[in-house]
């Protein structure tokens, strides 16, 4: 099966003024293969000015300026985050370009090796600041909770600046901490994304003392893995996000739809589960190592950002990463790694919260 050249990104239309500046705006590379030229209009560019830093004052303006009678000023919340948020370096040389392109191409090619899926990747691959990071996820945040403005009465003042200023401390703190993306957009109309927040990569590798190269092809396997899952369960978006829009809808009704939520918790279980199982099959390098020092990081954060990280569920990702895994390196030992992939032929194949932690009871439910 070809491999894209990932050549220059055409941006499609969004639903969110944000998410579309965010992805017109933001550097637009030519992500070549080897011997291919890269042209003066390919090279990246700052959305930014470089002396454009963190700033909480203009974080506070923004904040305090919060207007409308929604529950959240969107606007206001962005550049709040933005504003808090350095935006860090995307100034890549030719072979940190190629690099990218070159570490996916690998993943592709060995993930289809693993699993014979068929599954395509973006056309091209974006590199993100922090603020492209933000500014391309907030349309989603805003269409996420759309239930919940629709529904709600005029909200007073405080209340609006409240709401905003949490939103801008969520934006905020994921901006900083996100490595890599593959995103089906969900409740959105565009094609699916794949992206890097680059300073954030650069950042963490030092923080980890690891090589930034053996890092960053890491990154690139666990995000083309998600893409594999998704290409084979094309299905899968739409369940997501009807999962998700009912337990948001319930919510705004003071409402808590556990139903909604569960199929939610154990689809996510089985999506990262089997992206666990197949970077283990397809990464060409061992990388043990790699998720143990994230994890060690993600237990030394400060008081702060480990509330802030408890609150963001991110707790919750990493054992479902260790459930999923489970599940998965069970069902791989009696049928192999192309037999897990019958998880993702139909909805009704998706393990029950049970089978996750019982996963003979799904090797006898579902046929091989």
């Amino acid at each position: 099966m070809p491999v894209p050249n990932y050549n220059r990104y055409d941006s499609r239309k969004s639903n969110s003024s944000w998410t579309e500046r965010a992805r017109t705006q933001q550097p637009r590379y030519k992500l070549l293969g080897p011997n291919q030229d890269v042209t003066d209009e390919g090279k990246p560019y700052l959305r930014r000015p470089v002396t454009d830093r963190m700033n909480l004052f203009e974080s506070v303006r923004a904040l305090t300026a919060a207007s409308g009678t929604g529950p959240i000023d969107w606007e206001a919340a962005t550049d709040a985050a933005t504003a808090a948020t350095d935006p860090g370096s995307i100034s890549l040389t030719e072979a940190e370009q190629e690099a990218y392109a070159a570490d996916v191409r690998a993943a592709r090619a060995a993930v289809d090796a693993v699993t014979e899926a068929d599954f395509e990747l973006p056309a091209s691959i974006r590199i993100f600041d922090r603020h492209h990071w933000i500014e391309a996820n907030v349309g989603t945040f805003e269409r996420v909770m759309e239930p919940v403005e629709t529904r709600a009465d005029r909200i007073p003042g405080i209340a609006r600046t409240l709401n905003t200023g949490t939103m801008a401390v969520t934006l905020a703190f994921l901006g900083r901490n996100v490595l890599g993306q593959y995103d089906p957009v969900l409740l959105a109309e565009d094609s699916h994304e794949l992206y890097f927040v680059h300073p954030n990569i650069v950042d963490v590798a030092d923080e980890l003392d690891v090589p930034l190269a053996r890092f960053r092809r890491w990154i690139a396997f666990h995000e083309v893995t998600h893409a594999a899952e998704f290409g084979a369960a094309p299905w899968l978006p739409e369940y997501l996000e009807s999962r998700l829009e009912e337990a948001v809808a319930d919510l705004a009704d003071g409402k808590l739809d556990r139903e909604a939520f569960g199929e939610l918790d154990t689809a996510m279980t089985a999506v990262e589960g089997y992206a666990e199982l197949l970077m283990d099959e397809a990464f060409d390098r061992p990388h043990a190592d790699l998720r143990n020092a994230l994890d060690r990081r993600r237990q030394n954060r400060g008081p702060i950002a480990g509330a802030i990280g408890r609150l963001l569920g991110l707790g919750l990702k990493r054992r479902q990463y260790e459930r999923g895994k489970t599940f998965f390196e069970a069902v791989a030992a009696d049928r192999g790694v192309e037999g897990t992939g019958a998880v993702w032929e139909r909805p009704a194949n998706l393990p029950t919260d049970d089978e996750l932690d019982t996963p003979t009871k799904w090797l006898d439910r579902v046929d091989p």
